[in-house]
């Protein structure tokens, strides 16, 4: 995992929209995002899934799993129609949480208090928790291609709230911005 602000720059997102100049983001200041990460070793295909990953199901109340492939191959013709559609700057009223089986990818979550975008770089082994409320997006890399596992609490679902007046108003929308600006007061956090 790797965290840096995303430099804004025209072109494919599926690039790193690294600068040189711009600094790491440490992981404490993920945290203060709201965001857990986690890097849990992908087992071998056909064996149980590791006890790092189940522990964090069963402590935050996972019932539901599934896979999900984002590439060409594995989506055919509407591949392009999807990755424009994760893309799309959105929040969700449910935790999203991803673990890369295969492949990388980056989601792009807004700093709190301004419009800059924190771009994390996820690949195999990484877990990452985003919580209800919070404005992101997602692509693969330059290699069009992600593996991951998803966790629910309820049945599995995908419901995408874009940015709008509505979802600013969104009572998970207002809770996760009390709470973010709360702790990036405790923290100092200066980006």
């Amino acid at each position: 995992m790797k965290a840096y602000y995303y430099d804004d720059a025209p072109g494919d997102p599926r690039l790193p929209h690294h600068s040189p100049s711009t600094p790491a983001i440490p992981p404490s200041h993920l945290s203060t995002l709201g965001l857990l990460h986690q890097h849990i070793p992908v087992p071998p295909p056909s064996t149980p899934s590791p006890p790092a990953l189940d522990a964090l199901a069963t402590a935050r109340g996972y019932q539901h799993r599934d896979t999900i492939t984002v590439s060409p191959a594995a989506m055919g013709a509407v591949y392009t129609q999807k990755i424009a559609a994760f893309f799309a700057e959105h929040m969700h009223e449910d935790e999203e949480i991803r673990y890369i089986l295969d492949g990388a990818g980056y989601f792009d979550v807004r700093e709190v208090g301004d419009e800059r975008w924190v771009r994390v770089r996820l690949e195999k082994g990484d877990l990452l928790v985003l919580p209800a409320g919070i404005y992101h997006r997602f692509t693969t890399d330059e290699g069009d291609y992600v593996c991951a596992m998803r966790l629910f609490r309820e049945a599995p679902r995908w419901t995408p709230l874009e940015r709008g007046v509505e979802t600013e108003r969104n009572a998970w929308r207002r809770g996760y911005v009390e709470g973010r600006e709360r702790a990036v007061r405790e923290e100092g956090w200066v980006g």
